[in-house]
């Protein structure tokens, strides 16, 4: 079934290197790639492998989950165009009637909960967790249900999907259903890629390569892999159907 994609990140990856008072060729410098590739990013001419995404975020100290969705006023006030600031997601479509949806602003830019946030699941729990109808932040479904049509999609270089599973208010993982296209993989230069967090991995369908610092594993359904991500690694399908997993990545952040 599919999905509907969330608005480019180009302009929230743009703000945030902004905010931050970094300069493109400062970016492109600090990851290892060339300046116009950051500038084709930003400006949405241009998408990101995983690799590339993985290395801009962890440069930028944001967690990937934070990409999905829509761009924050924050963002727009940073200096984002209105085109790019523009573009929403009804994270709030399909809500039964009488249903009690909380929509709350964004995390602060460290991380945490805003004070508003904390508050309203604070009172929410002794009344048993979240509101029937979810909760929303800055415009994105956190829960507690996610049905197919209201997933965030991520469309990445090199054939891969990112399908945004469902998220947890001031906890940072990444909960993703991820699709490689034949022939897709998680970097177009074909380096392997570092990254904070601690990964899981189960196929449901499909064959994956894994190349996991010196060793290959042919990833097949059913199979499933977990290890720190701070090692060297990449994926790959070679094969000529669609590649589809579950991932689990909890992300460090210190």
């Amino acid at each position: 079934m599919a999905s509907p994609a969330v608005p480019p990140i180009g302009a929230r990856l743009r703000a945030e290197r902004r905010r931050r008072g970094v300069s493109i060729r400062g970016l492109a410098r600090d990851i290892g790639v060339s300046a116009s590739l950051i500038s084709q990013i930003e400006t949405e001419k241009s998408s990101p492998s995983v690799s590339t995404l993985y290395a801009i975020s962890t440069a930028l100290g944001i967690s990937i989950e934070e990409l999905f969705g829509p761009p924050t006023a924050e963002e727009a006030a940073a200096g984002v165009e209105a085109e790019d600031a523009g573009a929403g997601v009804d994270g709030a479509a399909g809500e039964p009637a009488g249903a009690q949806v909380v929509r709350l602003p964004a995390f602060t830019p460290s991380g945490e909960p805003s004070a508003l946030l904390t508050a309203a699941l604070a009172a929410a729990a002794p009344r048993g967790g979240l509101p029937a109808g979810g909760v929303e932040v800055a415009g994105r479904r956190v829960g507690p249900v996610i049905t197919p049509e209201e997933r965030e999609v991520l469309t990445l270089d090199s054939g891969v999907t990112w399908e945004l599973l469902g998220r947890m208010p001031h906890k940072h993982v990444e909960f993703l259903l991820i699709t490689y296209q034949p022939g897709g993989t998680s970097s177009s230069s074909g380096l392997l890629m570092r990254h904070t967090g601690i990964e899981f991995g189960f196929v449901i369908s499909g064959e994956l390569t894994l190349s996991l610092g010196f060793e290959s594993h042919k990833l097949r359904p059913g199979d499933a892999v977990s290890f720190d991500s701070s090692n060297p690694h990449a994926y790959r399908n070679e094969s000529t159907e669609p590649a589809v997993g579950v991932w689990f990545v909890l992300e460090r952040w210190s």
